[in-house]
């Protein structure tokens, strides 16, 4: 039985409540995920606040906390997959951001002016996170491809694969994305 076969099946039984079904989607399609995870933070460019690993296994614990399995096959899973990372790399730049800030700690303001004129990782995941919001109602297509490219570190050839469109509407929902992003976020 091949891997992508085997995760159909897995994913079938899992969908019917078998909990040792969904542990072993997780074992045969882990080299996947982590694929996935390490494309997804070797593209950011800046200071992770995660690693591969970590955003593996949160990203497993978010699928077990679920309880539910939204996939029909294995480029299903790994589409799915990219949106529980990225909701797990928002919700940790939201934590960190708070936690710089203090948390629930007294504040002081120290009129300094240098945090203003710094941006972090973290805030930037969050203003794409939150474009991508304002995109959604608009296109979800759009944003889908976002989340598979951006925040899951997909190839065009497997987003096309991952959503049943050709490769050239990929480019397209790219460019197109890319174009509005920008324009959200204000960069020129």
């Amino acid at each position: 039985m091949s891997g992508a076969s085997s995760i159909t099946d897995l994913i079938g039984q899992a969908q019917s409540g078998d909990g040792a079904a969904f542990d072993a989607i997780f074992k045969i399609a882990y080299d996947d995920l982590r694929d996935l995870a390490s494309k997804r933070l070797r593209a950011s460019g800046r200071d992770v606040f995660l690693d591969t690993t970590s955003l593996v296994h949160e990203s497993f614990l978010r699928f077990t906390q679920a309880g539910r399995l939204n996939a029909s096959n294995r480029a299903h899973f790994l589409n799915y997959a990219g949106c529980v990372m990225r909701s797990v790399i928002v919700d940790f730049a939201r934590e960190r951001l708070a936690q710089r800030r203090g948390g629930k700690a007294l504040h002081v303001t120290l009129d300094t002016g240098v945090s203003d004129s710094v941006s972090t990782g973290e805030e930037e995941v969050l203003r794409v996170h939150e474009a991508l919001e304002e995109l959604a109602r608009h296109d979800e297509k759009l944003v889908r491809v976002v989340e598979l490219r951006y925040f899951g570190g997909l190839s065009e050839a497997e987003i096309a694969e991952s959503m049943g469109i050709h490769v050239r509407t990929v480019r397209r929902h790219w460019e197109k994305a890319r174009l509005l992003l920008a324009d959200a976020l204000d960069f020129k």
